[in-house]
């Protein structure tokens, strides 16, 4: 028998980078066409793909998803808004409470170790896809509409124009939400769509494609504030391999959205669902054998 080399290099330093540039762009391309199917959620892929496919740690794949989950929101939200399915006063309600808690949420995803991150990350994937699947037969034209607020009425009113009437109830209970999605964004670098749009159309009487749409302009902001608190701490977000896996993903995005407009609310929410729970599997599996 031969003897092996006494060290051979298998990490993804000792690719060319022009392959690891390839990776990235794959792997952005996954998060755009599920953001694209589903109009939130997508982002869920991206912190999994970053560590296990493209090779960066766990605390730099959240930098990366956010800035990627902001710039894909971007583009989806100018799409939506040119279509008139961006309800800004909502958008806006929902943003600056999730603005506020991003920071905080990023400064508490800096203290975990990679290991109990992606630990976290796993469970909250186990979490949606459960729901998902659970409620998919409730599922309207898009994304689950009753997701996470199954069995609860509408909160807010609208006004003979289809405005929203911003009630004491309805500011407190669209401000909560956008508190957890902010502390979410920040801590996992996960857009919150999972939970903005079924807030939006179970709590505010909103149409999904509206709630959709607003959903993109939220994860924008919400985004861009995670994505300052993660600069002012010192953490550096690698400019080849965002600019790379953003690229990826906005094309991605555009085709996603044309495909889902072709398929109905329940098969998309069991497809999302199985492949979260496939995802989640695989990142639990790989940190018990200590990959990460």
């Amino acid at each position: 028998m031969l003897p092996l080399p006494a060290a051979i290099d298998l990490s993804l330093a000792s690719l060319p980078p022009a392959w690891m540039m390839f990776q990235s762009m794959a792997a952005g391309a996954v998060v755009g066409l599920s953001l694209g199917l589903t109009g939130g959620g997508g982002a869920i892929f991206a912190v999994p793909l970053l560590v296990y496919v493209v090779g960066v740690d766990p605390t730099t794949a959240v930098s990366i998803s956010l800035v990627t989950v902001a710039v894909t929101a971007l583009v989806g939200a100018v799409e939506r808004w040119r279509y008139g399915q961006v309800e800004v006063s909502s958008g806006l309600l929902f943003a600056g409470a999730g603005m506020l808690t991003a920071p905080v949420g990023s400064w508490l995803g800096g203290l975990m170790p990679p290991r109990m991150l992606l630990t976290s990350f796993a469970g909250l994937m186990v979490v949606i896809a459960v729901r998902m699947w659970r409620k998919s037969a409730e599922t309207g034209e898009r994304m689950p509409a009753s997701v996470f607020c199954a069995g609860v009425g509408p909160t807010c009113s609208r006004d003979s124009s289809g405005r929203l009437r911003m009630t004491a109830r309805c500011v407190v209970l669209l401000v909560l939400v956008g508190l957890v999605v902010g502390l979410l964004s920040g801590v996992f670098g996960v857009g919150g769509g999972f939970l903005i749009v079924p807030a939006l159309v179970a709590f505010a009487t909103m149409g999904v494609p509206q709630a959709v749409g607003t959903s993109l302009f939220v994860m924008t902001l919400v985004g861009a504030s995670a994505i300052a608190s993660q600069l002012a701490a010192g953490r550096s977000i690698p400019p080849d391999i965002t600019a790379s896996f953003v690229a990826g993903s906005i094309p991605a995005l555009l085709v996603g959205s044309r495909i889902g407009r072709r398929l109905t609310g329940p098969t998309l929410a069991r497809v999302f669902a199985v492949a979260i729970l496939l995802v989640a599997t695989y990142v639990i599996t790989m940190t018990a054998l200590g990959a990460r």
